[in-house]
């Protein structure tokens, strides 16, 4: 690990993300697997100029900052030692940019070990950034009443048209990037900086596919991709899926492409983490609507 961290800036200091920093956080993460979704190199890569991640490393974490907009912020450290005088450095930086200085994202379990009184600090839930995690036998088998209208969809899309599963290739790039370029077009991405966003870190996705080592699906109408998804191991027991991308003039291709995909790429995983809902309530209810196993409740830090 010491000959990988030797590229990484002590605090203070900084520096962008890199794909060269592959390595170190596939280390970091295998060490201290992740239950957040943002925690996986392709997301935070894919996402580095949305968010204006910077790296830097203070004692034995590793510690990313966001610099977005007016609003700086740190994700939770990933390492070992004194949690709380690293939450602390990291926070009395972020004064001299931030109102309310604030680490993000910060899981349950990072939370519960912590005297946050004691420690002149305190954490608040963040409903919007929680993740909903499934179990993904649900999801590829969608057995017993309530998903009774996923089955529906699914088998409504089958009959209606002729179509196939593939692994994502890297010759399917293009097309994925047309599908990208037209629901678009059809959502006017330029108008909304959230999907403007999410244009971006897909086309950042598409452009790295084999460096990133990320697994894809898609389905194939007459010949051509009109969905595709990205996902891969968050941890041991979970995959999490980044984007999931359809046609919506083909009723039922969203439900079939997220079933297609668990059965044949992840069917070894226990769970599925499908990130969260950004206090959307379209998402939510789209989300809430597969019926979570249990949700990855985040908090944000700040002082008290």
């Amino acid at each position: 690990m010491d000959e990988l961290w030797g590229g990484v800036p002590a605090f203070p200091q900084f520096r962008g993300l890199a794909l060269e920093d592959k390595p170190l956080f596939h280390q970091v993460f295998a060490q201290f697997p992740p239950q957040i979704s943002e925690f996986t190199f392709t997301n935070l890569f894919v996402w580095r100029d949305c968010y204006q991640i910077k790296i830097s490393r203070f004692r034995n974490f590793l510690c990313l900052l966001s610099e977005k907009g007016e609003s700086p912020f740190f994700f939770p450290p990933i390492g070992e030692g004194d949690v709380i005088e690293c939450y602390q450095a990291l926070l009395q930086y972020l004064r001299r940019e931030a109102a309310a200085p604030t680490i993000a994202r910060v899981p349950e379990t990072g939370v519960d070990q912590i005297d946050w009184k004691a420690s002149g600090m305190k954490a608040e839930l963040d409903r919007s950034q929680c993740d909903y995690v499934y179990l993904a036998e649900d999801l590829i088998e969608l057995k017993g009443r309530k998903y009774h209208r996923k089955r529906n969809h699914i088998k409504q899309f089958q009959e209606k048209y002729s179509h196939r599963y593939i692994p994502l290739t890297p010759e399917w790039v293009p097309q994925c990037l047309q599908l990208e370029a037209d629901w678009c077009d059809l959502r006017h991405c330029e108008a909304s900086p959230g999907l403007y966003n999410e244009s971006v870190a897909i086309k950042e996705a598409f452009t790295h596919f084999e460096e990133l080592e990320v697994k894809g699906g898609a389905i194939l109408i007459d010949e051509k991709v009109e969905a595709f998804t990205l996902g891969e191991p968050l941890n041991p027991e979970t995959v999490v899926i980044h984007i999931e991308k359809a046609n919506p003039a083909y009723d039922g291709l969203y439900p079939a492409i997220n079933q297609a995909f668990l059965e044949q790429e992840w069917s070894g995983y226990t769970y599925v983490n499908r990130e969260q809902d950004l206090g959307e309530e379209g998402l939510r209810k789209a989300k809430e609507s597969y019926f979570p196993h249990h949700m990855v409740n985040k908090h944000s830090v700040t002082f008290l």
